[in-house]
């Protein structure tokens, strides 16, 4: 599979449904057991080792898995490059994401940031090998501002104290509860434009809010499941085989028919792409940000 390319005219319908989910994140780390640590301590994560060498599946206690984790022990630390800014993990409730706080401050693990975005909460980290993570919880939709609107979506600091009025410091459990899962995806790209045109154009999110370096995206009206930037600089270079980082994202859609015309829109743009099988597709972005699209799981 090669990285796709398309014209910032091109311009497809768009065809995401809007019950689509967020699946499982693939990162790249160097030190398998290290990883492990980290997301099973201060995340909460569940590890299970998987069939394939070197890699560990992370779940809630549902079994749901959220993370899957590669080692590469040579991999480089990531540089100005295109790849992943950070994957959000969205708590079910704001007593989960005060849980995972806590733990945050009882293993000392610095933060990057914290801030209220009027739709979720939200507090900055960075694993080990400097993938970045965004711990979240969404606000109930009722009470959410104009998702177009960039200055009430302008974000504030984030009410730490209040937060943790949720949740209970003397018992703090020890692993993440059911329902948290990935509610989007931040990348890095080289050209705001031509992302847009990728994303919304061929694979088929419809435009939120866009400012001059960056671009929010999503389907049924969320807030972003998907967001680009140019902050490593426009014309920030592709992924590079060598570095940490993602190694792909996924997208879960109700049905079959649903990657099959996935696989239209990008045989209409002349895009490559993977049939990995009937239910599972997977396709790269200009930069090597992988997307693969999988039918969700029969109930």
């Amino acid at each position: 599979m090669t990285s796709a390319s398309v014209s910032n005219d091109t311009a497809t319908s768009p065809g995401l449904p809007a019950s689509l989910e967020l699946g499982a994140v693939r990162l790249i780390v160097t030190d398998l057991d290290r990883s492990i640590a980290f997301y099973r301590d201060v995340i909460g994560l569940l590890p299970a080792m998987s069939s394939e060498a070197h890699c560990c599946m992370l779940s809630s206690e549902d079994g749901s898995v959220v993370l899957e984790l590669e080692a590469r022990a040579d991999a480089e630390r990531a540089g100005m490059h295109a790849g992943l800014y950070h994957v959000a993990l969205l708590a079910p409730s704001r007593r989960e994401l005060a849980n995972m706080v806590l733990r945050i401050i009882a293993t000392r693990t610095p933060v990057q940031g914290a801030s209220e975005h009027h739709t979720h909460e939200a507090i900055y980290l960075a694993d080990p090998d400097g993938n970045g993570l965004e711990l979240a919880c969404d606000w109930p939709q009722s009470q959410w501002p104009s998702v177009r609107d960039f200055e009430a979506m302008r974000p504030d600091p984030l009410d730490v104290d209040d937060l943790l009025k949720q949740a209970d410091p003397s018992n703090v459990p020890a692993h993440a509860g059911p329902g948290l899962r990935v509610g989007h995806l931040h990348l890095h790209v080289g050209d705001i434009a031509e992302a847009r045109a990728w994303y919304e154009g061929v694979i088929g999110f419809d435009p939120i809010m866009q400012i001059p370096t960056a671009s929010f995206m999503s389907v049924g009206g969320y807030h972003h499941h998907l967001a680009v930037n140019t902050w490593k600089g426009e014309g920030a270079p592709a992924v590079p085989t060598t570095a940490v980082g993602m190694r792909w994202w996924t997208v879960r859609v109700p049905s079959v028919a649903d990657i099959d015309a996935l696989a239209a829109r990008l045989n209409e743009a002349n895009a490559a792409y993977q049939r990995v099988s009937a239910s599972c597709l997977d396709v790269a972005d200009r930069w090597g940000n992988v997307m693969r699209c999988m039918k969700m799981l029969d109930e």
